[in-house]
């Protein structure tokens, strides 16, 4: 294997999370509210989708959703252009354990909804035949499609879903013929180890572009931190607010937990920072006088700087010490 795709099977797996409910909408057509499809102008009408119910119908698990897309992104990196997503393994704990209480105020938001779901549907039933009349002359048609929309309740706990998914990365050396028969293997066989050389080329290619893009994302969330920060004590009526400090002491402990790459130049810029600024209190900083604040404004200025001027930097040299260490413990564990 790759020495590079040996250090990344090593330092973390492939997440996916998936979640899955009934959306209640309903995209209504030209005949569904009495009108002829090739007499309607696009340019002038917009059907589109409408909700079958109000929105705060299904709110707990839109918020649910959200929550769980929102850990992973915050705690992975892209993988293959969004693919996938790559966890480091110092933050799979967290977020498996996350996602699985995120999955149990889903299960719960669900059956919530379905106990309540003959109620909600004959509510806003109701609704749409007062509305009715003013999409269409035939308000009793527009009614007809949008209860037509409804599923039946019985088939209703179908439609909802939440996996976790976990994938160890592996380049495929050849696409299996064991359930073709002869006659097929003698076709496809040629094409699809072409197929799987082409997946595992493009999959070696993108892995060092992907790592170097971690490292690069990291130092510019450092940047962009920094910036938030002078902006929050510049323009903010309390000026030093715990808060903000509160911010970057936490991303110093999530940039160590994602820091799968080893960027020890960044890191070390960190704990620098650590030391010299965030011992204080933000009180401390408000009452330490105009010397006091300058100087953590000027830190994290100057941190900001040397986090964009890294970020700017060829990480290639950072990418191959990466590479080089996988082989290593490869050869020490064999």
């Amino acid at each position: 294997m790759n020495p590079l795709l040996q250090s990344l099977t090593r330092e973390g797996v492939l997440i996916n999370v998936s979640v899955r409910y009934w959306r209640a909408h309903k995209k209504l057509k030209a005949e569904d509210i009495g009108l002829e499809p090739d007499k309607v102008s696009e340019r002038l009408i917009s059907l589109g989708h409408k909700r079958l119910l109000p929105k705060e119908a299904t709110a707990a698990l839109a918020l649910v959703e959200s929550r769980a897309h929102a850990l992973v992104e915050a705690n992975t990196f892209p993988f293959l252009n969004g693919l996938a997503h790559f966890i480091p393994n110092a933050k799979l704990g967290e977020v498996t354990g996350k996602l699985k209480a995120h999955e149990a105020e889903f299960w719960l938001a669900k059956n919530q909804f379905v106990s309540q779901y003959g109620k909600l549907r004959d509510a806003a039933l109701e609704e749409w035949r007062e509305m009715a009349s003013n999409l269409s002359d035939d308000p009793a048609r527009v009614v007809a499609a949008i209860e037509a929309a409804f599923p039946p309740a019985q088939t209703l706990e179908r439609k909802f879903g939440f996996d976790t998914q976990l994938f160890q990365i592996a380049v495929p050396e050849r696409l299996g013929m064991d359930l073709l028969d002869l006659g097929d293997q003698e076709n496809l066989i040629e094409a699809r180890q072409q197929a799987a050389r082409e997946a595992a080329a493009k999959i070696r290619e993108q892995t060092q572009s992907f790592i170097a893009e971690c490292v690069t994302s990291l130092r510019e969330q450092t940047a962009q931190l920094c910036g938030d920060m002078l902006q929050s004590i510049r323009t903010g009526e309390t000026g030093v607010h715990q808060k903000t400090l509160n911010r970057l002491i936490r991303f110093i402990d999530q940039f160590k937990q994602m820091n799968f790459v080893g960027d020890a130049e960044m890191e070390q810029q960190l704990e620098t920072v650590r030391r010299e600024l965030l011992t204080r209190t933000a009180e401390e900083y408000r009452t330490g006088g105009s010397s006091a604040r300058a100087t953590l404004e000027s830190g994290l200025a100057r941190l900001a700087d040397t986090a964009r001027e890294l970020a700017r930097q060829d990480a290639t040299a950072l990418v191959q010490r990466f590479g080089g260490l996988g082989r290593r413990k490869f050869q020490l564990a064999a």
